[in-house]
């Protein structure tokens, strides 16, 4: 861990306010939130209304029904006798640690979200909410929409907009022919369709 001493500290503090606002006075308020009161920079996560709606639901679940598992486990396991040893406790204990974590995570994505209006959409360029048909020189025509790094998966035809694809298609319109760079190295997708 750094250590800084006081006169660094209010360096990195003054030099992190000046970014901040620098952002926001620069026009880029829609994917960084500065959270009130404090000098915190967060991205924000784009979700669906399908997808804001199952995390929240996650999330209801997780406080109220989980958390109440959870306790009658470690209860049990507390009256099991001794708990140093004990493999029950220390598997309640992991789970509600998880269980907490993921509370955590999921208020944080929640705090942070922008749910994404399709109505506001522009059809022809490709935006987080999109759903873009793109072809891969003679392979077969792939359909995927646009979303948030939280509602992702690729299998069901859900990428990222951080992704590489996602990044690289992100304000192209059809027929533009756009260069993607992957880890397994550069290809080029042409456009096909946007909706």
């Amino acid at each position: 861990m750094l250590k800084y001493g006081r006169g660094e500290t209010e360096k990195f503090n003054s030099s992190l306010r000046r970014y901040s606002f620098s952002i926001l006075e620069n026009g880029y308020p829609s994917n960084i939130i500065l959270i009130k009161g404090t000098d915190i920079l967060m991205p924000v996560t784009y979700l669906t209304r399908e997808g804001y709606d199952k995390l929240q639901e996650e999330l209801e679940y997780l406080r109220t029904v989980k958390r109440r598992e959870v306790a009658e486990r470690l209860h049990e396991a507390m009256e099991g006798g001794e708990l140093i040893e004990d493999a029950e406790y220390e598997a309640a204990k992991n789970e509600q640690a998880f269980v907490e974590g993921r509370i955590h995570e999921l208020e944080t994505i929640l705090a942070n979200a922008r749910v994404i209006d399709p109505s506001l959409s522009r059809s022809e360029i490709v935006q987080v909410g999109a759903k873009v048909t793109i072809q891969e020189g003679s392979n077969e025509p792939e359909t995927y929409t646009i979303v948030g790094p939280a509602e992702a998966n690729p299998r069901e035809g859900r990428i990222s907009n951080e992704s590489p694809l996602g990044k690289a298609l992100l304000d192209h319109r059809v027929g533009d022919e756009v260069r993607v760079d992957a880890p397994d190295g550069p290809f080029t997708v042409k456009i096909l369709k946007v909706e």
